[in-house]
């Protein structure tokens, strides 16, 4: 892996991707709408190079992709546009990689897999969405899987991290840094699985660099699971915050639905607050032997370290 293209570089895991290539003396592409942030974000990686684009632009996406060799999509787009908008993006970046003749990585999620079976989730485990969302993650895995294009495709939990904003745990760590009303989505005595981005990125790329890795599934598992009461000690621990923290219930998003679509898409999906699904990552501990897992304790504190300097 020389040069690598990565799709929405601004976000969470991307973020994080790209900091990882970098990391490695990797050249890399950092894709996404705003160059502003782009900048912000990289200016200071003498490996990366500034791309701002629209992934709905297929030439754009060409032009990104130019002498690439890998490309890393993690960009995400509004719930309530993913039924129309997804398979159009996805068909844009596999006819990109056709056109690079580039390996393509793809940063998914788990809806896919539908309701806890009762046990961890590994790669075998049979795939039985219930939701709209969920069969959409699960379409666009069947029109990769139906290209002829090298791909992995890699599972992850709910992120959190530097720069990961658009998350649940960030509601959260927002009210914290901020001092004022924390609230926590879902109730906070279940525990839950979620990974720290530069740990998933770390096993992300380390897989790609793995030829054997390509046209297969993969889970990246968390640090374990953690209660949302535990999340709140580390975080009062770390900003002596005093306040109560509250519950977002499903009622509360079943009413923000009815005047925001945004939040009438999440109610369908708060299923994973209440009977959590957890990946089993014995598959990807096979082929990389050391699985990056930073504690929660740790990585809760570096992400609000990382948001309290980004208020500076």
């Amino acid at each position: 892996m020389k040069k690598v293209l990565v799709l929405g570089a601004s976000g969470g895991m991307g973020y994080s991707i790209v900091k990882e290539l970098a990391q490695r003396e990797i050249d890399v592409v950092a894709f996404a709408r705003g160059k502003e942030k782009l900048n912000k974000l990289f200016q200071d990686e003498e490996k990366v190079t500034i791309k701002s684009g629209d992934v709905f632009d297929l030439e754009s996406l060409k032009e990104a992709a130019v002498g690439v060799d890998t490309i890393f999509q993690a960009m995400n787009i509004p719930y309530s546009e993913w039924e129309k908008k997804l398979p159009v993006v996805m068909n844009n970046i596999l006819e990109t990689a056709k056109h690079a003749n580039a390996k393509l990585v793809l940063v998914e999620n788990i809806y896919a897999y539908g309701r806890n079976p009762g046990h961890l989730v590994s790669e075998d485990t049979p795939k039985k969405p219930h939701t709209k969302k969920g069969n959409i993650r699960l379409q666009l895995e069947q029109i990769v899987k139906q290209s002829s294009m090298p791909c992995l495709i890699a599972h992850f939990p709910d992120f959190y991290g530097p720069n990961a904003t658009n998350t649940i745990l960030n509601y959260t760590f927002e009210g914290v840094i901020k001092n004022k009303k924390a609230l926590f989505v879902g109730d906070k005595k279940i525990a839950r699985e979620y990974i720290f981005t530069p740990d998933g990125a770390k096993a992300l790329v380390e897989l790609a660099l793995i030829d054997s890795a390509y046209g297969q599934n993969w889970n990246i598992p968390g640090s374990g699971v953690i209660t949302g009461d535990e999340i709140v000690n580390i975080l009062r621990e770390h900003t002596s915050y005093s306040k109560k923290v509250g519950t977002v219930t499903k009622g509360m998003v079943k009413f923000l639905g009815l005047f925001d679509k945004n939040m009438r898409e999440v109610v369908e999906m708060l299923y994973l607050t209440e009977d959590p699904v957890v990946l089993d990552g014995g598959k990807l501990e096979q082929l990389i032997k050391d699985i990056p897992r930073t504690p929660y304790q740790d990585g809760v504190k570096q992400t609000i370290d990382y948001m309290l300097r980004s208020l500076t």
